[in-house]
């Protein structure tokens, strides 16, 4: 409010120096879980926002991306999507799974996947999203926690982290903090590693 007034010019000049305000602490943001998730595509109606909140599981990329997401961004041949992250500009090329494919194959082959979620605003398509969890009672969620939950289930599955920072951005936090505290890790014995390691190598010849 101090800021807007400010830049209205409301106020001739400040009434707290910039550098004496307190510290804007922003609440920390979590990961969608499984059964949040499925809990929300079992009561979405609408077949274009359940098949984006699908892609959104499996991709865990910015929500801006995915909504402009076209079909021929989609290789078929090798199971790969890719296309030009919106902020930095930077390409991204991943490698599907069966189930991201079987979302796609019901989406249009030409153009926008996503039509209508494609012509809305970031903010209109969080709000939507918002409206839905309400009425879930789903609390503490938003769009982007998808891409926390992804980058902790890599973090679990054992997926390396630079392949996490490719498909979601090296400057992502959801990475840093998936890798760095987060998700935690069911470590296999030594023993296991140990007899793998013993077992004899099929040679091609």
């Amino acid at each position: 409010m101090h800021n807007f007034a400010l830049d209205m010019n409301w106020l001739p000049a400040s009434v707290i120096p910039k550098r004496q305000w307190p510290a804007v602490h922003y609440k920390e943001k979590r990961a969608i879980t499984l059964d949040e998730h499925q809990r929300i595509l079992a009561a979405e109606r609408n077949p274009e926002r359940k098949a984006f909140y699908q892609l959104c599981w499996h991709l865990g990329g910015s929500q801006g991306d995915l909504a402009l997401l076209k079909g021929e961004d989609v290789d078929w041949t090798n199971g790969t999507v890719s296309f030009f992250r919106k902020k930095t500009g930077v390409p991204v090329l991943v490698h599907l799974g069966k189930e991201a494919l079987n979302v796609l194959k019901d989406l249009p082959a030409e153009g926008l996947l996503f039509p209508y979620l494609a012509s809305v605003r970031a903010g209109d398509r969080a709000t939507e999203f918002g409206q839905r969890c309400r009425r879930l009672g789903i609390k503490g969620v938003t769009l982007h926690s998808y891409r926390y939950a992804w980058a902790e289930r890599a973090k679990t599955a054992g997926y390396p982290e630079r392949f996490a920072q490719e498909a979601l951005g090296h400057n992502s936090k959801a990475v840093h903090r998936a890798y760095a505290r987060r998700a935690l890790v069911k470590i296999p014995s030594l023993e296991e590693y140990e007899q793998r390691a013993a077992e004899p190598k099929l040679v091609a010849t």
